[in-house]
C-alpha cells in the first residue's frame, strides 16, 4: 500500500477556481466545506487509510475484498432520487460517487503489502455537462489514495486480473449495489471463484467510533437539538409547516440537511410510529410528536420529542408523558452501567419494558396491562447509529454493549382509540422520547441530544416564554469547520 498522497493547499481563504474539476467536494475544490487533509467533512485521508488496514488485519493472507458502490435510482424516466452511497463502501474509502468499486488486496500476511485498486467513472465532457462533475481515474489516485486505478467500464477484465491468484473472494451481494447480480455471476460462474460474506469485519469497526467520527456526531446533535428548540416556539400547527420550518433550521444552524424523512405527527397520528405523511392539522390541545435529526457529513442525529402544541400539558397528557420521560431518563443511566456488566441491548429493552409497565401500572386504570404492555410499546427501545440510521444491523441486539459506541434510547407509549383496555382519558395519546447516547469508559455516558429540551417544565417554560428553566450546555464549543 503506496503512502498517503501529499496535498498542497492554497493558504488564502478563497482560492482561483481549480482547472480541473472534482466529483465530490474536496478542500482543493471547497474550502468551505472540507479542511486540509480531510476527504469528507471531518474524516482525514489517514483515518481512511487506517480503516482499510484493520479491516485487512481482520483477514487471512491471500484474501481479496471487492465492493461495489451504490447506482443512482430513478423514480420514474430521467427522475432520479438523490444519491447514497453504499456505507461500507464510504467507509472503507470515502469516496462518494455511484457506478465505482473498490477491491482490497491482502496477498501476504504483512498489512504493509495490502492494495487498493478503485475503478471508477472517467472523465465525459458530454456526460458531466448533463449530470454533474466525475472525478475520474487520474484524480481518484491523486485524491483517494489507490495503489491502483481504473475505469469502472472495464471492470471484467480488470477482476479477471487482479483474482487470478486468489481462490476466494469476499463479496455481498446488495439490490442497490452497481452491477450487483453480473458482478457475483461473474465471480461465481466465470472466474468460479468461492465467495464469502463480510459485513461483520466491517460492521465490528464500524460499532466503535473514532474521536472525529464522535465529534461530527456530536454536532448533529447538538444543533439538531436547537432547532428543535426554535421549532417548539413557533406554535406551527399545520404538520406540513411544521417539518418545513424544522428542516429549515437545520440547514440554517449548519447541517446539511435532514437525515431522513421526518414523523411530524399530531394528536393521534402519533399512534402509527413512521407516519411521514404530515399533512394534518395539529389542534390546540394536542401534543406533536416529532421524530426527526439533521445531517452532517454522512452522519445524522436522530431525536425523538413529544409536546402540546400551545405549551400546556393536560393532566393525561402529563402522566403519561413522565412515565415515558422516567423509562428514557433511567435507560441512558442504566446503560451505562450495565457496560461493564456485560449486558446486552436486549436487556436494555427489557429493562425499559418492565419500567414502563410499573409506571403505567402506578397510573391505573389499564386492564390486563401485563398482557398488553406490548400493544402500548410495540418497538424496541433503541439501535446503533452512525452512517446509518440503523446502523450494523449485523451487530445482533443480545450482544454486549461497548465503550464508544453510539445509539438510541427511544421508549414510547402508543394508546389505541376506542380499545377497553385503555383508560379513556389516554386513547389517542402517542408518546416517543429519543435520545443519542455515547458510552464512554469508567461507566460513563454522554447523551449527545441533551440540548433537545424534554422535561415537562422546560418544555412549557420554552413554548410559553421563549426560555428554558436551566442553560443545556454543548460539549463541544470548537467548530468543525
Amino acid at each position: 500500500m503506496r503512502l498517503l498522497s501529499l496535498r498542497s493547499y492554497s493558504i488564502g481563504k478563497f482560492p482561483g477556481r481549480l482547472n480541473f474539476t472534482l466529483g465530490q467536494p474536496l478542500h482543493e475544490s471547497r474550502p468551505n466545506l472540507i479542511k486540509p487533509g480531510d476527504l469528507t467533512p471531518g474524516i482525514s485521508a489517514q483515518e481512511y487509510y487506517l480503516r482499510r488496514l484493520r479491516l485487512a488485519d481482520k483477514l487471512p493472507a491471500k484474501s481479496c475484498v471487492v465492493i461495489p458502490s451504490n447506482e443512482v435510482k430513478y423514480a420514474s424516466g430521467p427522475v432520479f432520487y438523490k444519491f447514497q452511497q453504499n456505507t461500507n463502501f464510504l467507509y472503507l474509502t470515502g469516496f462518494d460517487e455511484p457506478d465505482s468499486m473498490m477491491i482490497l488486496e491482502k496477498p501476504t500476511a504483512n498489512l504493509e503489502d495490502t492494495v487498493l485498486h478503485m475503478l471508477v467513472r472517467e472523465k465525459d465532457e458530454r456526460q458531466e455537462m448533463w449530470s454533474g462533475h466525475r472525478t475520474g481515474t487520474q484524480n481518484c489516485y491523486n485524491f483517494f489514495n489507490a495503489d491502483e486505478v481504473g475505469c469502472i467500464s472495464q471492470w471484467k477484465p480488470y477482476l479477471n486480473k487482479v483474482l487470478s491468484n486468489y481462490k476466494t473472494v469476499y463479496f455481498n451481494s446488495d439490490s442497490n449495489g452497481y452491477e450487483n447480480e453480473s458482478i457475483e455471476s461473474y465471480l461465481t460462474k466465470t472466474l468460479q471463484k468461492t465467495v464469502k460474506g463480510f459485513k461483520r469485519e466491517v460492521a465490528e469497526l464500524r460499532l466503535i467510533k473514532s474521536e472525529s467520527e464522535m465529534k461530527i456526531i456530536r454536532e448533529c446533535g447538538r444543533i439538531s437539538g436547537r432547532s428543535y428548540n426554535e421549532a417548539m416556539t413557533k406554535k406551527i400547527q399545520s404538520e406540513k409547516n411544521l417539518q418545513a420550518y424544522l428542516e429549515y433550521k437545520f440547514i440554517s444552524n449548519g447541517l446539511d440537511s435532514s437525515g431522513y424523512i421526518p414523523v411530524v405527527a399530531g394528536g393521534s397520528n402519533a399512534l402509527a410510529i413512521h407516519y411521514t405523511i404530515n399533512n394534518d392539522i395539529i389542534r390546540d390541545d394536542e401534543m406533536v410528536l416529532i421524530d426527526a435529526g439533521g445531517k452532517f457529513g454522512h452522519y445524522t442525529a436522530d431525536i425523538s420529542r413529544t409536546f402540546p402544541i400551545l405549551g400546556k400539558f393536560s393532566e393525561p397528557q402529563k402522566a403519561l408523558y413522565e412515565a415515558v420521560l422516567d423509562v428514557n431518563r433511567e435507560c441512558i443511566k442504566v446503560s451505562s452501567e450495565l457496560v461493564s456488566g456485560g449486558v446486552s441491548f436486549s436487556d436494555l429493552h427489557n429493562f425499559s419494558r418492565q419500567l414502563l409497565y410499573q409506571n403505567l401500572k402506578q397510573i391505573g386504570g389499564f386492564k390486563e396491562l401485563e398482557k398488553n404492555i406490548d400493544k402500548l410499546y410495540p418497538h424496541h427501545v433503541g439501535h446503533y447509529l452512525g452512517l446509518d440510521l440503523h446502523d450494523i444491523p449485523e451487530i445482533s441486539m443480545g450482544e454486549k454493549f461497548q465503550e464508544n459506541s453510539v445509539f438510541t434510547v427511544e421508549p414510547g407509549v402508543y394508546c389505541p382509540r376506542d380499545d377497553s383496555f385503555v383508560p379513556k382519558d389516554f386513547q389517542g395519546i402517542g408518546i416517543r422520547i429519543e435520545d443519542n447516547v455515547s458510552l464512554l469508559k469508567n461507566g460513563q455516558y454522554e447523551n449527545l441530544t441533551v440540548e433537545a429540551v424534554k422535561e415537562v417544565d422546560d418544555i412549557e417554560a420554552l413554548i410559553s416564554k421563549g426560555c428554558v428553566q436551566r442553560r443545556y450546555v454543548s460539549p463541544i464549543t470548537e467548530p468543525l469547520l
